[in-house]
C-alpha cells in the first residue's frame, strides 16, 4: 500500500521527481496494476544503478538491511519508512551512511512536531503517540477480518492491534531524541481528556529528570495523531494562555493526523535539499523492543513471526536492563530451544535464530552493549550517555 500510493503521489503531484526502479520481491507478472509498471525489477544492482535516493519501505527487517547496506556501498541515502528495520539494525545503518525515517508515519510525524517545538521555544517533555485500539491478545479470526476490511495484511493489523508497533515506533523516537520510558512497556494512559492525560505525563518526565515517549488510547476525540508536552519561558506564560494553550506548566502541542505514504515526499526533499537526517534510532541507543510471548509455548514449537503474530508482541525496554532480550524484528521462522510462559521476555538463550545479515548485526551490538556496561560500571558512570539531536 505504501508503495503504491508513494508513486502515484510523485507521478502526479511531483514532475520535477522521477521513479527509476521499484524493487520487488513479487513476481513480475502478478503486479500488472502497479501504477509505474515499467519501473519494477527484482535485481537491487538494477535499482542502484539508476538512483539517486532509496526509499525503504518493504516492512521487512532483514531484505531491507540487505538493500540499505548495499545503497550505503554506492553512497546514496536512504529515507526509511520501516521503523521495525529502524529499531533493530537502524543503529548500525546510522554509522555507515544517511539514514532517516520519513515524515508521516508517527516516528516522523514526532518528529517534524520536535522541530517546531524546538523552534518555538518549547523544551520537550514527552513525545505521544495516539493510539486508536489496543488488544494485546487479538483473534486470528478479527484480525483477518479487519484486514480485509482495511485493505492491509492480516500481520500488519496485527501488528497494530496487540501494540507492537506502537512500542516500536516510539523506541525509534526516543533513541532518536535522547528520551527514555517510565516502565516496561509504556505506561500507555487511557485518555478522555489529552491534557489531562498530558499533564500526567508532564510529571513523570519531571520525576524522571528527563524527556520521555509513551501512548494514549484516547476515548470520545479523535485519534491517530501525535503530540509533544513541553514547557516554555514562564515570561511566554499570558501569550500562550491567549493563544488557547492553557496555564501551563505543560503546554501539548498536537498534530491530529499522520499520512503515511502522502508525506514521505517532504522527506525525499529534505534529504535532497542537503537538510540531513529526520530521525534514526542514532548510533548510541538506551532503548529497544523485546519479543513478549502471548502464550505458552514449549521446545520445539517454530516462531513463523514475530512482529504481527499471534504468538509474541513487542514492549519497548531499556537496554541496560535487559542487554540478552531477543529483539522482537529477529523472530521469523525460529524455534524454541525451551519452554515459555505467557507474558515472558524471551532471550537469546530460548531460541535458536537463522543465520542473516540482521542477526549479524545485532549481536554485534549486543555485545558492545554488554562490554560497554562492563566498563562503566567498574568506572562508576552512568551507562549509555544520552545523544542529543535525532542524527545520532
Amino acid at each position: 500500500m505504501i508503495a503504491h500510493s508513494f508513486v502515484r503521489l510523485i507521478v502526479n503531484h511531483h514532475p520535477d521527481l522521477k521513479i527509476e526502479r521499484v524493487l520487488t520481491r513479487r513476481p513480475l507478472g502478478s503486479l500488472a496494476d502497479f501504477p509505474l509498471a515499467g519501473a519494477l525489477t527484482q535485481s537491487i544492482d538494477d535499482l542502484i544503478a539508476h538512483s539517486d535516493i532509496i526509499v525503504e519501505c518493504s516492512g521487512d527487517v532483514f531484505h531491507g538491511t540487505e538493500v540499505i547496506e548495499r545503497a550505503f556501498e554506492a553512497g546514496l541515502p536512504v529515507v526509511t519508512v520501516n521503523a521495525e528495520l529502524q529499531v533493530t539494525t537502524g543503529s548500525y545503518l546510522a554509522g555507515k551512511g544517511l539514514i532517516t525515517e520519513a515524515e508521516g508515519d508517527q516516528p516522523g510525524s514526532l518528529a517534524a512536531l520536535h522541530e517546531d517545538a524546538i523552534q518555538m521555544g518549547f523544551t520537550p517533555l514527552v513525545y505521544g503517540n495516539m493510539k486508536g485500539f489496543l488488544n494485546h491478545h487479538p483473534t486470528p479470526e478479527d484480525m483477518a477480518y479487519w484486514a480485509k476490511r482495511q485493505g492491509i495484511s492480516v500481520e500488519q493489523t496485527t501488528s497494530f492491534t496487540d501494540g507492537t508497533k506502537v512500542q516500536i515506533e516510539q523506541v525509534v523516537v526516543g533513541n532518536g531524541f535522547g528520551a527514555t520510558i517510565t516502565r516496561q512497556g509504556l505506561e500507555g494512559l487511557g485518555s478522555t481528556n489529552l491534557n489531562d492525560s498530558a499533564s500526567v505525563l508532564g510529571m513523570l518526565a519531571d520525576r524522571a529528570g528527563q524527556p520521555i515517549v509513551d501512548y494514549v488510547v484516547p476515548s470520545g476525540y479523535s485519534a491517530g495523531g501525535v503530540f509533544i508536552v513541553g514547557r516554555h519561558d514562564e515570561e511566554q506564560a499570558p501569550a500562550l494562555q491567549y493563544f488557547k494553550l492553557g496555564a501551563g506548566p505543560y503546554y501539548v502541542l498536537v498534530r491530529p493526523f499522520h499520512l503515511c505514504s502522502l508525506e514521505v515526499a517532504k522527506t525525499v526533499r529534505r534529504v535532497l535539499n542537503g537538510g540531513g537526517v529526520l530521525l534514526n534510532n542514532s548510533t548510541r541507543p538506551t532503548l529497544g523492543v523485546a519479543a513478549i510471548a502471548k502464550q505458552a509455548m514449549k521446545p520445539g514449537d517454530l516462531i513463523e513471526r514475530g512482529i504481527g503474530g499471534f504468538q509474541f508482541r513487542g514492549e519497548a525496554i531499556r537496554l541496560a536492563d535487559h542487554p540478552d532480550h531477543v529483539p522482537i524484528g529477529l523472530l521469523r521462522k525460529t524455534a524454541l530451544k525451551r519452554a515459555v510462559e505467557p507474558g515472558q521476555l524471551i532471550t537469546f538463550d530460548d531460541v535458536d535464530i537463522l543465520p542473516s545479515r540482521a542477526l549479524e548485526i545485532v549481536e554485534a551490538q549486543r555485545q558492545a552493549l554488554k562490554a560497554s556496561v562492563c566498563e562503566e560500571d567498574v568506572l562508576g558512570l552512568e551507562p549509555f550517555p544520552l545523544i542529543a539531536g535525532a542524527a545520532g
